[in-house]
């Protein structure tokens, strides 16, 4: 429907926007300031406003929004209610556009306090967690649950050698230009973090993103490797939709991985690299770490040597 609205083969759909309450019009309010005087990109503005929202909402219903009436202890008892419900990063996201509206606040006037230094510390230690990482063997099994006979399972397949080959992100796949690829040489330049770097096209990523070139693609304007399969035909809206396609093909094909998302493959890679004697170098490198620190973690996989580092028990085993 949608996309015969934008072909005006049918008229637009006529929609009546229920009326803001005064938190929401406060938040609104606080959304044009960070896109108009912040100039921040849409994704951080997506992160932020609803906090905000559901803050004001927490604290002041359908009523009147008086932020001169906030405390500390209002904004530790919603941080506090609400963390222990959220992902670490999430929580973690909460706090940072919690900081930056009483920041905005005050700098209206509209609080004299700085609320901002009573928004709790999310605890995230660093190298906490194990990578999870999936194995080579369920790698494989998920390449061959492909079928390769139609376009969408050339582009799948494609894609999903290149997560699994080259480590790629999500949104570096998505990303793909048809430009940064040489054929010539044998090289693929990815885009990804602020950072440009250039990868070895392996032989049998190569052949499996020609095949779908040739055989698969449709025709289109656009410059991406990868395009979606329906109308209207373009490249992916964001790295989402690389993640759908990789959660549809575990579900069906019955692999038991460790997690549904794409970045078990980049785990997987390095484990594999790590386990033939790639140093942490070289395999930050491949994966485009900007600092060691990131690539560090995978020494925590890496058992054979932990267990050369590994003291006796004094007490011996029982």
């Amino acid at each position: 429907m949608a996309f015969l609205r934008m072909r005006r083969v049918i008229p637009a759909e006529k929609t009546v926007a229920p009326p803001l309450v005064p938190a929401g019009c406060c938040a609104r309010d606080y959304e044009q300031y960070l896109r108009q005087d912040r100039a921040l990109c849409r994704s951080t503005i997506i992160n932020y406003v609803p906090f905000v929202r559901d803050f004001l909402k927490d604290r002041f219903g359908d009523g009147a929004v008086r932020l001169s009436c906030l405390r500390a202890k209002d904004v530790m008892t919603f941080v506090q209610g609400r963390a222990r419900h959220l992902h670490v990063k999430r929580a973690k996201l909460m706090t940072t556009a919690l900081r930056s509206f009483f920041q905005y606040a005050r700098m209206r006037g509209e609080i004299t306090l700085d609320l901002g230094a009573a928004v709790p510390i999310v605890a995230n230690w660093s190298m906490t967690s194990i990578p999870r990482a999936i194995t080579a063997a369920q790698t494989k099994e998920l390449l061959a649950s492909i079928d390769r006979k139609s376009a969408m399972g050339r582009r799948d397949y494609a894609i999903l050698l290149v997560l699994a080959r080259l480590g790629l992100r999500a949104g570096e796949v998505m990303s793909l230009e048809l430009d940064d690829i040489d054929w010539s040489t044998g090289e693929l330049t990815v885009r990804g973090k602020g950072r440009r770097s250039q990868l070895p096209l392996a032989p049998d990523v190569g052949k499996a993103i020609a095949a779908y070139l040739r055989h698969g693609r449709p025709e289109c304007a656009s410059r991406r490797v990868f395009l979606r399969t329906k109308a209207p035909i373009g490249g992916f809206h964001g790295a989402s939709g690389v993640g759908s396609m990789v959660r549809h093909h575990l579900k069906r094909a019955r692999i038991n991985s460790p997690t549904f998302g794409t970045h078990q493959f980049r785990h997987g890679l390095a484990s594999d690299m790590l386990r033939q004697g790639a140093s942490l170098a070289e395999i930050g490198a491949v994966l485009g770490h900007q600092h060691p620190d990131t690539t560090r973690i995978y020494t925590k996989i890496d058992l054979k040597s932990l267990q050369a580092l590994a003291q006796r028990w004094p007490g011996g085993v029982p």
